[in-house]
């Protein structure tokens, strides 16, 4: 099943639906209580299935298309949403960083978050070198704590596509990497979340991300240097991965800042990330 956030109308809250190819239903037009992912995620199992049964049952009339509709980030109100670095070879080498310890973990604030065909605000007084991270996003459906990397995949409510935009050269002039991936709208999330049944490998999925139709990463998520179970279970060691938590699990090779010349994101640039079972996550970049 995939799950999104869709405006329905200008002014109107965003609701939380199934998407099916080219149009959707609201589960609020089918009796379902859950206005947020995140709400149905705390639901459990039986939410899930509820919901799953009143999809089935729906009428197609119930059923609407999506023009006109615009997407809200795929995740609201999620408990943390955490990044991993350097969890590709390639990545990490064109970055001259070492990731040779254990994965290298930050927080993205909550503003950061931003929908499919949104605005990624650029402004050049704080930052010249905005680069594209195309990642494969995660979202825990059960608490994890201590959990095997056997037993990981079974927390996992489902997966998303995620662009970690990034401000390199705040990144290498700061100890932390959260506040040059935290500006506003730098963390596009999208454009649906595919429930755990729909990816029997996370790590058999092509990835790749274009910049102004250029392919700029091509990659799959099988050369990651640890699997999503391997960071599951490495970060729930003594902390509890609440329902909801977002993981953004590293990036390939093939970053703007790499190439030569750099290829840095301006206003006016269109950024996609595409996932292979999830769909394609576009930005549209514009002056702050």
């Amino acid at each position: 099943m995939r799950f999104a956030h869709l405006i329905p109308a200008p002014a109107a809250a965003p609701e939380l639906v199934v998407v099916d190819d080219s149009r959707y239903l609201s589960l609020r037009a089918i009796g379902q209580p859950y206005q947020t992912l995140q709400q149905l995620i705390e639901g459990g199992d039986d939410a899930l299935a509820q919901v799953q049964s009143a999809v089935a049952a729906a009428d197609d009339d119930a059923w609407a298309r999506l023009e006109g509709a615009t997407y809200a980030p795929a995740v609201i109100g999620a408990p943390i949403v955490l990044a991993v670095g350097l969890n590709y070879d390639e990545h990490a080498s064109e970055l001259s960083l070492d990731n040779d310890s254990g994965p290298v973990l930050f927080s993205l604030f909550p503003n950061s978050l931003g929908a499919h065909l949104g605005q990624v605000p650029l402004s050049s007084d704080v930052s010249t070198e905005v680069d594209y991270e195309g990642e494969l996003g995660v979202i825990i459906g059960k608490a994890a704590k201590n959990v095997s990397p056997e037993d990981a995949l079974e927390h996992v409510f489902g997966y998303t596509a995620i662009n970690d935009v990034t401000a390199r050269d705040i990144q290498f002039q700061e100890p932390q990497w959260s506040r040059c991936k935290s500006f506003d709208g730098f963390t596009p999330i999208g454009p649906v979340v595919v429930t755990a049944d729909q990816i029997p490998d996370p790590q058999a999925l092509h990835l790749t991300t274009d910049v102004d139709g250029l392919r700029v990463q091509d990659s799959t998520t099988g050369f990651m240097i640890r699997t999503v179970a391997q960071l599951i279970s490495s970060i729930s060691q003594e902390s509890t991965l609440l329902p909801g938590t977002v993981i953004s699990t590293g990036s390939p090779g093939g970053a703007g800042r790499s190439r030569k010349p750099p290829l840095y994101l301006r206003p006016g640039t269109e950024v996609t990330v595409t996932i292979e079972g999830i769909g394609s996550l576009t930005s549209h970049c514009v002056e702050a």
